[in-house]
This record gives C-alpha cells, sequence and structure tokens, in this order.
C-alpha cells in the first residue's frame, strides 16, 4: 500500500468530473517546491463490479468500444487544503489540478452502460496512481519516488446539497433527490426537473449530477426565486416507457400517475413552507416529454414550465391539449441542429400551435447550435467546443436563454428578462 489521495468532483456543463487529486505527503510542503511535470498521473475506470469500464468514442459513434485506461495530464500542483483548496502557506497536502472535459479521456467521474437500451449513466471508481517522477524540493529537504495509490475518499459537494427520499405509495415506486433552501422565511417555489434518458436507474445522484441540475441550488439562482426547493425524481427506466419498455411515440407514460404521486406526497410533507401557486415543471430530453406529458394530463396544477429538447411529438398533441397548453406559461428550448429529438418533428409545431391558439406567456429559445461558453472546453485548434445539437440543457442550466423564437429578447412587466428570471416570477 502506498501514500493516500483524495478525488475532487466537480459537477460542469458536461456532467461531473474529477478534476483534482488531493495528495497526503510526508512533511509540509512549499509552493516553490512543485511543478506539474512532478507527477505521473495513471487511471483505471472500473464499475462498481470492478470491471474495467469500456465506452464508445462519442455519443454518436458507437461501433468500437475503448476501455477507459490511460494518463491524466497535470496542469497545476500546489499546497491546499484537504478539500483542494489553494494553500497560501505551506502544507501536507499537494493538489493536483488535472485537465478534464470531453476531449480528455478518462476524466470523467461516470460512464453510461450502452448494453442497455437506456444507456443509464452510474457513478465509475476511479482507481488513481501518482507517481513522483522527479525530486522535489531541494537539500536535507529533497524527497521523491513518492507513490500515491490508496484513495481515501472522493469529494463531490455539489451531489451531496441533496437529500434523498423515496415515493413508495405510487404504483412505481419512484426514488428522489431534493434541495431544501437556505432560509424558510414564508413559503417558497418548488423547481421540479426531470431528468432525461441517460439519468435514470438506480444510481440516483446521476440524477442531478449527470447533468448540472445543481445549477438550480446556486446561491444567485435561488435569489432570482426568493429561495425555492428542488426536487428531482428518478425513474428506473425511462419517462417515455409507455408499459412496452420501449422507446416509441404513443404519447404516453407508464409513470404519469406515479410521478403526481409523488409530487403531492413531497409538496404535502413540506405544506407549510412550499407555496402551491409557485409549483414549476421542467426537464430536458425525455424528461422534456414527461414535462409536456404532466401539462396535458395536469393542466390546471403547474404554475410555469420549461421544456428542453422534449421528445413528445407533435402529432400526440391535441388540440384540446393545445387550448390548455396556450393558458400556461411555458418557455421552450431548444437546438435547430439536434440530431437525436429533431425539433420539426416536436417542439417547433407544438409551439407554433399554441401561439396560434392565443398563448400570451409562451417563449421558445430556438438556437442554432450548442457551443461551450463557460466552461472553457476548447478544441484541439483552440475553438470553443461544440456539443451535440441535442444539448440544449447546457445555455438553460447557465441561465443564458434570453431570446425568443422572433429573435428578439423576452420582456416581462417592461424589462428584458433571462428564463429564470421570467421563471421565479410565475405565479398562478
Amino acid at each position: 500500500m502506498g501514500n493516500i489521495y483524495y478525488q475532487v468532483v466537480e459537477v460542469t456543463d458536461f456532467g461531473p468530473y474529477v478534476t483534482k487529486l488531493v495528495l497526503g505527503m510526508q512533511r509540509k510542503v512549499r509552493a516553490e517546491e512543485l511543478s506539474p511535470d512532478q507527477f505521473s498521473v495513471y487511471v483505471e475506470v472500473r464499475n462498481k463490479a470492478g470491471e474495467i469500464v469500456k465506452l464508445p468514442k462519442s455519443f454518436i459513434q458507437r461501433d468500437e468500444f475503448i476501455p477507459s485506461v490511460g494518463y491524466r495530464k497535470v496542469a497545476a500542483a500546489y499546497p491546499s487544503t484537504r478539500c483542494g483548496r489553494k494553500a497560501l502557506e505551506e502544507s501536507e497536502f499537494v493538489t493536483l489540478e488535472l485537465k478534464y472535459g470531453p476531449l480528455y479521456r478518462c476524466s470523467s467521474a461516470i460512464a453510461a452502460d450502452f448494453t442497455n437500451i437506456n444507456g443509464h449513466e452510474a457513478y465509475t471508481v476511479c482507481d488513481y496512481r501518482v507517481t513522483m517522477t522527479k525530486e522535489a524540493g531541494a537539500g536535507d529537504r529533497a524527497f521523491g519516488g513518492l507513490v500515491f495509490d490508496t484513495c481515501a475518499g472522493v469529494f463531490n459537494p455539489k451531489k451531496e446539497r441533496f437529500l434523498t427520499g423515496v415515493c413508495e405509495n405510487a404504483e412505481y415506486p419512484l426514488h428522489y433527490g431534493y434541495f431544501v433552501p437556505e432560509k424558510l422565511d414564508g413559503k417558497k417555489a418548488l423547481i421540479i426537473f426531470l431528468h432525461g434518458a441517460g439519468e435514470g436507474g438506480r444510481d440516483l445522484p446521476i440524477a442531478w449530477t449527470g447533468n448540472k441540475v445543481t445549477c438550480f441550488t446556486e446561491p444567485e439562482n435561488q435569489a432570482k426565486f426568493g429561495g425555492a426547493f428542488v426536487l428531482v425524481p428518478q425513474c428506473d427506466t425511462m419517462w417515455l416507457n409507455d408499459g412496452s419498455g420501449q422507446y416509441g411515440d404513443s404519447g404516453k407514460s407508464m409513470y404519469t400517475e406515479s410521478l403526481m404521486t409523488l409530487i403531492e406526497e413531497f409538496v404535502a410533507q413540506h405544506e407549510y413552507v412550499i407555496d402551491r401557486n409557485r409549483i414549476y415543471i421542467g426537464g430536458d430530453s425525455n424528461g422534456g416529454f414527461m414535462t409536456m406529458r404532466m401539462l396535458m394530463s395536469y393542466p390546471d396544477y403547474f404554475a410555469a414550465a420549461f421544456p428542453i429538447c422534449e421528445a413528445m411529438i407533435d402529432s400526440k398533441v391535441t388540440d384540446e391539449d393545445i387550448a390548455n397548453l396556450a393558458k400556461i406559461p411555458i418557455w421552450f428550448t431548444h437546438a435547430a441542429n439536434d440530431p437525436i429529438v429533431v425539433p420539426d418533428r416536436y417542439a417547433v409545431p407544438t409551439y407554433q400551435r399554441i401561439i396560434a391558439a392565443g398563448a400570451q406567456n409562451c417563449h421558445f429559445t430556438y438556437w442554432d447550435r450548442i457551443i461551450d461558453t463557460y466552461e472553457h472546453f476548447d478544441t484541439e485548434n483552440g475553438e470553443p467546443y461544440e456539443y451535440l445539437g441535442h444539448f440544449a440543457w447546457i445555455p438553460m442550466f447557465n441561465d443564458d436563454c434570453r431570446i425568443g423564437f422572433d429573435k428578439k429578447p423576452v420582456v416581462l412587466n417592461g424589462k428584458e428578462v433571462t428564463i429564470m428570471e421570467w421563471l421565479g416570477q410565475q405565479s398562478k
């Protein structure tokens, strides 16, 4: 057994990554004694059964699977606290900042199981071996040759912001995570987020960390709602499952009643601190479908909705549904180049029918493509990374949706607003 290390996981626009390793040193180390080229970092990514994870080349290219083993690039090295914060003075802990993102293999903290129809994601077990390849310090303070191969813990602070529960009274018991606002000074809004297909299954924290649903818990976004609960249910297959176990365009879900049972149970448990007039629902892709399904099944329940790249095919939305949807504040988000849920068959015609039905508070931010803006995931040529067009949840989570379908700013009460500012002001 070698020396210990800790992993630090950050939830990003592209999911959770192992961004830092914190090494437990044998003596206190100063900043001037350290450099990135002193360390070699090797990792083997395993599933919970201990098997090496094999992943396809990309989200689309699934014809060849590659074992998730290899070396990570070290970007910086410095004295730190045990959880990876830079120390002002010498420390017995040293943090290695690692290059991470979609271009860096083995940097993600999760992996999808592409052997099943859903491609469910799950947290992996990342086994690191860090070797000091060059000495640090000088003279009688010099040291080197250390090996760090014993993980003493994983810090994933945004994941831990959520508590967990299960609704066993439903026909299909649903597990869920939930966030409680910092101050319960009066009744608060409730934001319900419904995950995509990959975030279903049995690894519950994936539902709010597989994508950056944790954005709703950030102080700047909480302020836009005056504080809000966040409820994230997880189904074990996919919301689109109509009972057949297959994807399809029936427009039905076997989970509709069970999800409503969960929501009502959660609201009843927090009846003194949740404002029933400010219950918002949204979701991406598969969860966008379920958002539409819930609006169509319970048109009088929700104060507003934010479906993202929603997968409710327009042909299954009846004229009666449209009349009801026209009365609900809705903000759609989609990208024109989405190859998974083609918008011209789903969100675009539905939105146009809602507008034609006289909706006064329905908006649609329609992106040409989804470009990295916040994470600095550059390509090898130094250009901003372009995500798959399906990933329209990324600008929504960053509160970057502010333009309507007509390419004009969305205005509320005479003021231009973002999607979260708009959502926080909706009330029945």
